[in-house]
This record gives structure tokens, C-alpha cells and sequence, in this order.
């Protein structure tokens, strides 16, 4: 477990770590010897979590919960518990990358399409990253077992998964003891950002807090449903657990 207790918010754990911070307790979770599972929480996955009780109970289940999102983090200061920064998925794999490769960690990629996750590979290795191992994010049920044993036989210290939610929540819990790695990471479609087929918006947007608002632009039929019903939810759950809160016990 990360040694920084986490924060309740909306019913969910969150750790208030930094991204540095969050690297570190990679680390010593990876050194730990025994599997851990790690998330990252956004609006839309605390709202979904609210309507999923699976869903939740994996996320308090994980060792290391990340705030990806800054909706989550503007939620902790107005629920009293400060998140330091959000911590996206890619900017904690691509940190992770490079300590796995000072630290000569084993890393599996999984998720994505074939030439995709073929082409993250080649671009980790090129940055001195020991890939034992990678394989695209399609399949069935009945391949399933098959990809948890090519993913046991690589004995990964870290794997990054990238499959949508919940798929990746579910499946990393329910294989977790199975596949043999330090500690599995879900990154969503942070493949696709670093192979090019998706541009990650400006840094000073992303510093704003506004990289919703670019993938909004980049996918306004698929993302504005999410982000206006998502989004209006998500601040319901806020305000109704800030007026909780505020409530005289008695």
C-alpha cells in the first residue's frame, strides 16, 4: 500500500500525491514482492462507480489511486481534502517508463490496436526500456486465460494496460494474482497519444486544467453526452456530499 493514507472523495479513495510522489510509490509497491493494482480516478469513473458497486469495490481494492482529472481535484478542495495535482496516466507511465529504465524494471505493454502497442514498444525500447513482452487489447473471453499466461510467463515488474474502463479495472482485479507483475497499471488510451493517432492537448491547457475542453474539440459527438451529463453529475455528487458534510451530526 502506498504509505500516504488516502483521501475520501464522493465515496472513493484518492492518494493526494503529486506525480514524483506517485513514481515513488510505484516504486516501493513494485518492491514490495507481492501484485498491486493501480487507478486512476476521473469524473466520469466516480460517477460511473456511484452506479457500479463492482466498479467501486476495485477501486478502494488498489493500491495506488491517482486523481486523473482536474474535476477531481477541484472536488477535493471543495469537499476540505486538497489533492496536490492531477495525475494523468500517461504522464505517470511515461515517468514510470523512465525509471523502469534506470531501475532495469521488466515492463509488458497490453491494450491497443496491433500496429499501435507494436509501435509503443519500438518507441519505449528506443527509450532504453526493457519490453519482455506486448500484445494488442483485443480478445475474446475465451482467449482471456491465454493472455494472462503470456503476461505470467514475461514476469513483468510493470504492466500498462490499455483498454477503456471499466474493462481494465475488471480485468486486472480479477486476474491480479494470476499475472505475475509488481504492479499493473491502467492507461486507457494513452497508446494512442504516444504512437500519434490522438495529439494531447497544449501544455498551458493541460496546466489550466482545460484538456477537456481540447478533447472536446478533437471529439465533440463522442465526448460532449459524457462531458455534459458526466460532468453535471459528477458536480451533484460533489455539492450533495459537501452539504453532508456540512450537516450537524444528530
Amino acid at each position: 500500500m502506498s504509505e500516504t493514507a488516502p483521501v475520501p472523495l464522493c465515496g472513493l479513495p484518492v492518494h493526494a500525491l503529486t506525480l514524483a510522489e506517485s513514481v515513488a510509490a510505484a516504486e516501493k509497491l513494485i518492491a514490495d514482492g507481492r501484485p498491486h493494482q493501480h487507478v486512476s480516478v476521473n469524473a466520469a469513473k466516480v460517477v460511473r462507480a456511484r452506479r457500479d458497486p463492482e466498479l467501486a469495490r476495485i477501486i478502494r481494492s488498489c493500491s495506488l489511486v491517482n486523481a486523473d482529472g482536474q474535476a477531481v481535484v477541484w472536488a477535493g478542495r471543495v469537499l476540505g481534502q486538497p489533492l496536490p495535482e492531477r495525475v494523468t496516466g500517461i504522464d505517470l507511465m511515461l515517468a514510470l517508463w523512465d525509471r523502469a529504465a534506470r531501475e532495469r524494471y521488466r515492463v509488458f505493454l497490453l491494450g491497443a490496436e496491433p500496429a499501435v502497442v507494436r509501435q509503443v514498444a519500438a518507441i519505449a525500447t528506443r527509450r532504453g526500456v526493457d519490453v519482455v513482452g506486448y500484445r494488442d487489447g483485443y480478445w475474446s473471453r475465451e482467449q482471456e486465460p491465454e493472455v494472462v499466461a503470456t503476461v505470467r510467463e514475461a514476469r513483468p515488474d510493470l504492466l500498462f494496460l490499455a483498454v477503456p474502463t471499466p474493462r481494465k479495472e475488471y480485468f486486472l482485479a480479477g486476474h491480479l494474482n494470476d499475472l505475475n507483475c509488481g504492479l499493473a497499471v491502467g492507461v486507457g488510451g494513452s497508446f494512442d497519444v504516444v504512437a500519434g493517432l490522438r495529439a494531447r492537448a497544449p501544455r498551458w491547457m493541460r496546466g489550466a486544467g482545460l484538456e477537456w475542453a481540447f478533447r472536446l474539440l478533437q471529439e465533440p459527438r463522442r465526448l460532449f453526452a459524457r462531458y455534459l451529463v458526466g460532468n453535471t453529475a459528477f458536480v451533484l455528487l460533489v455539492l450533495r456530499e459537501a452539504l453532508a458534510r456540512r450537516r450537524p451530526r444528530g
